[in-house]
């Protein structure tokens, strides 16, 4: 294998890797899963049918259709525009770069490849562990079980340098605990990719268009769910149980097809921020409904949506508390208005609005504020007034400790806007936020695996990051993300031998 030294003796990433006093730990690998290989194991666990199963899940992930059943490339443009069918992603994988096509579906290929990317360990999500959850409800469970199982058997023998995750179902806290208990428990699984959030039927709608009747109304007439506020279910026993088995958790949730990331003819604005968007929706759900506060333990990475939006929507949380917390929305109460001076100052100064009329005390402020600012049939009281009363929010610190310290975000290797989350002197409390390194290799965003780790370090050349920075994001962060939902999290591993005992 001549070849294979060769290069990993030219790769930058090698270069930069041999200078660095630290380890690289990559949160978010992606790898193919050979497709007869997987149907066979597939096959095994539930026979034909569980197979034509995994074969609609994956072949529909990404396939949008009309009401006819015709994909975005057999309708005619007039079609799509009559349909509003989304532009979905195409060509996402590497596939010129044969060498690093074959890297992503041969383990044994990529376990020799890491010192070319510059890796000491690596975190895996094959891409089929994230199409399972869009299978019917007969399925969804026995095929997540027999893709972690697949997965499983297929890594352990590199488990000192690779990990894959396991895919869990969130359509019911029931059916996540199961899958999750049998990944951990019997698998040896060690870290959970869970979907952001489920699409349920919107109760009214239902009861008046039933999905039988009326599949395409049923399509659209949804709503998404995000486990942690004004959840259909009470997902608490799942977190819990994510904390007991020392898990962490992460996430590729991305939003197109929400509204505003609905072109039926441009993949590119349907991408450009969704995962941020999807991840945001999602992190502010646990937030606002406490679950952060009820498990300080729990870690959850946010892939592939960048660091900046973490850092500014925690500034953006505490900017909003400082102006609405349960005290100071206090000064938006129109019952506290003075109706004698605002009349005062109505004559005073208002003649030419009034056309020298006395103004009606009874009716100023409603006059004044419009009807739009008193819509309602009555004020809000008591709990309603406080929007950050589940997330428990005293100060500023509980803003941090909640936000800060359980989210981790995945940037991608060449994502400049790393830097925010770097920049104690923007970030509350200068503090800095969790971006953790994810090379996202195996998608169309890096043509060649050996670069990732080169580019993340052209930021330090740039001025962008500091080389302390690039520590944190490469190894520092990662570390701290997985070892404090599982102090154990890297017994038996590499960075296990590379990573000294503290006393």
């Amino acid at each position: 294998m001549n070849d294979r030294l060769y290069t990993a003796q030219a790769s930058r990433s090698a270069a930069v890797k041999a200078r660095l006093d630290h380890p690289v730990i990559d949160t978010d690998v992606h790898v193919n899963d050979f497709a007869p290989a997987l149907e066979d194991y597939v096959h095994h666990y539930g026979g034909s049918a569980l197979v034509d199963a995994l074969r609609k899940a994956l072949g529909g992930r990404f396939a949008t259709k009309s009401a006819a059943g015709k994909d975005w490339y057999q309708q005619s443009a007039e079609e799509r525009q009559h349909n509003r069918t989304l532009r979905a992603p195409w060509w996402a994988r590497v596939t010129r770069n044969t060498l690093d096509l074959a890297t992503y579906t041969l383990p044994d290929l990529l376990a020799e490849r890491l010192s070319e990317q510059g890796a000491d360990y690596s975190v895996l999500f094959p891409n089929d562990v994230l199409s399972p959850a869009a299978a019917g409800t007969e399925f969804r469970q026995p095929l997540h079980r027999a893709i972690n199982h697949f997965h499983a058997d297929q890594y352990r023998k590199h488990a000192h340098r690779l990990t894959p995750v396991a895919g869990i179902p969130m359509h019911t806290p029931k059916e996540a605990i199961e899958e999750l208990e049998f990944a951990v428990n019997t698998l040896g699984l060690k870290v959970i990719n869970i979907p952001g959030g489920v699409r349920r039927p919107i109760p009214a709608v239902a009861a008046l268009y039933p999905k039988d009747a009326h599949p395409e109304v049923a399509k659209h007439a949804t709503y998404t769910d995000f486990f942690g506020i004004d959840s259909a279910h009470d997902y608490d026993p799942f977190w819990a149980k994510v904390v007991e088995l020392g898990v962490p958790v992460t996430t590729h949730y991305g939003s197109q097809g929400w509204t505003g990331r609905q072109s039926i003819s441009n993949y590119m604005f349907n991408h450009v921020g969704h995962f941020a968007d999807g991840s945001q929706a999602f992190a502010k759900a646990l937030f606002f409904g406490g679950v952060t506060k009820r498990f300080p333990g729990l870690r959850v990475g946010l892939l592939e949506g960048g660091a900046d939006w973490g850092s500014h929507v925690y500034t953006h949380l505490v900017d909003r508390w400082e102006k609405r917390n349960r005290h100071s929305v206090q000064n938006y109460n129109p019952a506290h208005a003075d109706i004698e001076l605002l009349a005062s100052l109505f004559e005073r100064y208002g003649q030419d609005l009034t056309k020298g009329k006395p103004v009606n005390r009874d009716t100023l402020l409603r006059d004044s504020l419009g009807i739009s600012a008193l819509p309602h049939s009555r004020d809000p009281v008591d709990d309603e007034l406080d929007d950050f009363k589940a997330a428990g929010i005293e100060s500023v610190e509980d803003i941090r400790d909640r936000w800060v310290n359980n989210f981790f975000f995945g940037s991608e290797a060449d994502d400049r806007t790393v830097a925010a989350a770097f920049n104690h002197k923007v970030n509350p409390l200068g503090v800095k936020i969790n971006a953790i390194w994810s090379s996202d290799i195996g998608h169309w965003d890096v043509p060649d695996l050996t670069e990732p780790l080169a580019e993340s370090w052209d930021l330090v050349e740039q001025g962008v990051i500091s080389a302390a920075d690039f520590k944190a994001f490469t190894f520092g962060n990662p570390y701290k993300f997985y070892t404090e939902a599982n102090p154990r999290f890297f017994e038996g591993t590499d960075i296990a031998a590379l990573t000294p005992r503290k006393s």
